[in-house]
Parts: structure tokens; C-alpha cells; sequence
């Protein structure tokens, strides 16, 4: 039996069984319909313009695994161009409590990831948010389960210590 390559890779095949699997991740993890759509996008981009590296083993792992990567990347540029818009931002949430709250949470979750690496960033997000079991974290991101409880370990460890994330009252 052969391997299957790259010229086996369908891009409109893929788009239409998978896409709508990328789109509920995308929309799940950056919790906008418009930017849901454009990583999207840009999922199909970025294995449009890998193809002839790629392999058609297991698509929908890798278009999960490519749409956890292009939303992290949307959500820390965001981050970067937040300090642009802050007082927007500011005005509101000013006016809307769930606005706030979710503020709040991404606010806190760029804090505690800042200096983390970015697989310890998807790592946390396949298991916490996912649900995912260490052995399925670990199949997806190419570590041993030993190493991804060690890395979640660790970053529970930083986040229980960091003196940056305590708010003061």
C-alpha cells in the first residue's frame, strides 16, 4: 500500500467536508462570526500554499491542528494592536457587563500566556478548552503524555506564583 502525497490533496474537497469543522474551532476559540471567518480563510490558504509539503494522511488533524495555530496568532496580534483601541475598547465596556467579563478573560489569558511558548499556549487550550485527554494532547501536538503534564504542570505552577496576574483590590 502506498502512502497517499500531496497531489493527493483536494483543496475543494477539503473545504467542503472540513470546512465546516474549521469554522466551529475558529468560531469557538475567537468567539467572533467575522474573524471566525476569516481564519478560515486562512486556514485554506495556508494548506493551499503548503500542498506540495503536505501529506493526505488524517485531514481533519491537521486543519484542527492549523486553525488552533492561525486563531492563537489572530488572538496574540490582536493583542498587540489592543493599546490602538483601548479607549473604544474602553467606552464599551462601559456599557455592557458580558463585554466586561469577556475583557476580563482574554485580558487575564494574555497575561498568563505572554511568555509562554506557543504549543504550552495550544496545549492548554486542547485540553482545557477541548476537553481533550493528555494521551490525545500529546498525539496531537508530538509530545510524550509525561511531557504535556509536565508543561501543564509547569504553567499551572507560573500562574499560581506570577505576581502580575494578582489584582489588586
Amino acid at each position: 500500500m502506498t502512502e497517499p502525497t500531496n497531489s493527493d490533496i483536494d483543496i475543494e474537497e477539503y473545504y467542503t467536508r472540513y470546512g465546516p469543522m474549521v469554522l466551529r474551532r475558529c468560531r469557538l476559540l475567537l468567539g467572533d462570526e467575522d474573524r471566525a471567518l476569516d481564519a478560515m480563510q486562512e486556514v485554506f490558504t495556508r494548506v493551499l500554499a503548503r500542498k506540495a509539503r503536505l501529506r493526505n494522511l488524517f485531514p481533519s488533524s491537521l486543519l484542527f491542528r492549523i486553525s488552533t495555530n492561525v486563531c492563537l496568532n489572530m488572538i496574540r496580534d490582536q493583542r498587540k494592536h489592543l493599546s490602538l483601541e483601548q479607549e473604544d475598547l474602553l467606552s464599551q465596556i462601559a456599557v455592557s457587563d458580558e463585554r466586561e467579563e469577556r475583557f476580563v478573560i482574554r485580558d487575564t489569558l494574555d497575561r498568563i500566556f505572554k511568555r509562554e511558548k506557543l504549543s504550552t499556549r495550544e496545549i492548554a487550550v486542547l485540553h482545557f478548552v477541548d476537553g481533550m485527554t493528555l494521551k490525545e494532547v500529546a498525539r496531537e501536538v508530538g509530545l510524550s503524555q509525561s511531557g504535556v503534564r509536565k508543561r501543564l504542570r509547569e504553567l499551572h505552577v507560573r500562574i499560581r506564583n506570577s505576581k502580575e496576574l494578582r489584582y489588586e483590590n
